[in-house]
């Protein structure tokens, strides 16, 4: 399964901690971790600093405990676990996923699934709110879907159009129709 994987694995930039104003790059690929800095100082001393590079390979960064510092620094300790894992060897292949795939995936879920997974990252949160989602739910519990419906669901959402009881949506295409109505003889 490890031919499947890119060559880059993972990358983040990010800035030091204040009043650092140092700009860092970790990049992971399959083979190494990469770590550059770019000295930003006013300072005489640090203007003429050259971008510095650390490569090594994963075996070797485990090992080094005070390149893993300067990563939990930096960039956090939850990144410093994520490059550990990858380093590893334990690879995340869902979260490699694409939206338009997970989302297909998600809709089979039944809706308890769906909220719980919802809770799992942000971005499954954002996938499991997402209208695309809703809209392929909406769709597979109605028999059919009017052109009504599809306007009230522009204005509200699918997740809400799912949500609301059927008299509840049919009092609300109504008053939409005859908003629609009334603007059209204002104009």
């Amino acid at each position: 399964m490890a031919s499947w994987l890119p060559e880059t694995l993972f990358e983040i930039v990010g800035q030091g901690p204040a009043p650092s104003k140092d700009y860092y790059q970790l990049l992971i690929t399959r083979s190494q971790i990469i770590f550059r800095w770019w000295k930003i100082s006013l300072r005489s001393e640090f203007r003429s600093a050259k971008p510095g590079e650390i490569k090594e390979s994963h075996e070797d960064f485990l090992e080094n405990s005070h390149l893993q510092v300067q990563v939990a620094l930096i960039f956090g300790a939850r990144i410093l676990d994520y490059v550990f894992n990858l380093c590893e060897g334990k690879f995340d292949y869902l979260e490699r996923l694409s939206d338009q795939l997970l989302l297909k995936i998600i809709c089979y879920l039944d809706l308890e699934d769906v909220a719980r997974l919802a809770q799992t990252s942000s971005r499954f949160a954002k996938l499991c709110k997402s209208d695309s989602l809703w809209e392929q739910i909406v769709q597979s519990a109605c028999d059919t879907i009017t052109p009504d419906m599809r306007a009230l669901a522009k204005d509200l959402g699918w997740r809400q159009v799912f949500f609301t009881n059927k008299i509840q949506l049919q009092r609300q295409i109504r008053k939409k129709k005859r908003q629609g109505k009334q603007k059209e003889k204002h104009t």
